[in-house]
């Protein structure tokens, strides 16, 4: 794993995680992938990356995201990094979600290990991830592959999709607001906001905002560029500004949150929902 020189990951969390990963076994996964054809196969030619995304090294790793060693390295070291247990943690936001959804995307899904407990959890509904990294989204299409899972990976900013309004009836985010400025996660809120059919609902895994804010020390260790902006923010607060109710945020393991929030039924629909070949749905 490329990182920075001397980073406080390099110097403190790197020495005691790496006895517990296999590194042999990641740098094979590694060689087995060919990065530049598989992310070609999943890049999105009318994206283009933001500056936040590019101009910082997330986790100390040199290039970030779209370095393709950060997408083999990342679930095995989440897994350490995520007490107290990360399947625990993720699955907290999968029992969150209220009633059967349909039409499920998960926003910067990273790796997609959150997309595959949502397909797991929600087998007849169409689930789609989305994230800024296409070598993350080798991982993910590896991983759905070899889980015999049908999920539809697509490249895209979470603050700006090209999908059309009322398309989903759930949209979920794990570990990405604390991974943009504020004013982008509030963006997102506003798009997850027009994605969302009336009534549907959007849930925020991330780390816990009250903790966070008292423990520089800790996210100063995991070179995370934005944390401490997120922690000094309220996620309630930015749901509210972006048009949802019933909001209300729980503690997950003291060091983690789970916010949800309920799109308003609106007194007259703007546009009829459509699907992604752009029919209308279905009543």
């Amino acid at each position: 794993m490329a990182v920075g020189q001397n980073t406080l990951w390099e110097r403190f969390l790197q020495p005691v995680i790496r006895p517990l990963i296999n590194e042999a076994e990641i740098n094979q996964l590694y060689e087995s992938i060919d990065w530049d054809t598989e992310g070609d196969r999943l890049r999105n030619p009318n994206v283009s990356y933001p500056d936040y995304y590019t101009s910082q090294n997330f986790h100390g790793i040199a290039e970030g995201y779209l370095n393709p060693r950060a997408a083999v390295t990342y679930d095995p070291i989440t897994q350490y990094v995520l007490p107290p247990n990360e399947l625990w943690v993720r699955q907290g936001l999968i029992e969150q979600i209220g009633g059967t959804p349909h039409r499920i995307l998960d926003l910067g899904c990273g790796t997609g290990s959150t997309t595959l407990l949502l397909k797991k959890a929600f087998p007849q509904a169409t689930v789609i991830g989305v994230d800024l990294s296409p070598y993350m989204l080798v991982m993910a299409a590896y991983k759905g592959e070899k889980a015999g899972l049908r999920i539809d990976w697509r490249q895209d900013k979470a603050e700006s999709t090209q999908f059309p309004s009322q398309s989903f009836d759930l949209v979920t985010a794990s570990l990405l607001f604390h991974e943009t400025p504020p004013e982008i996660s509030q963006r997102i809120l506003k798009e997850a906001f027009r994605l969302l059919v009336p009534n549907g609902q959007v849930l925020i895994l991330d780390g816990n905002q009250k903790t966070l804010r008292f423990s520089s020390w800790l996210t100063e260790i995991f070179e995370e560029p934005y944390i401490q902006d997120y922690a000094q923010g309220n996620l309630d607060a930015w749901m509210g500004a972006a048009g949802f109710e019933g909001v209300r945020t729980e503690d997950l393991w003291f060091l983690h949150q789970i916010t949800r929030g309920l799109k308003p039924h609106p007194a007259r629909y703007p546009e009829s929902p459509v699907n992604f070949s752009g029919m209308p749905f279905p009543a």
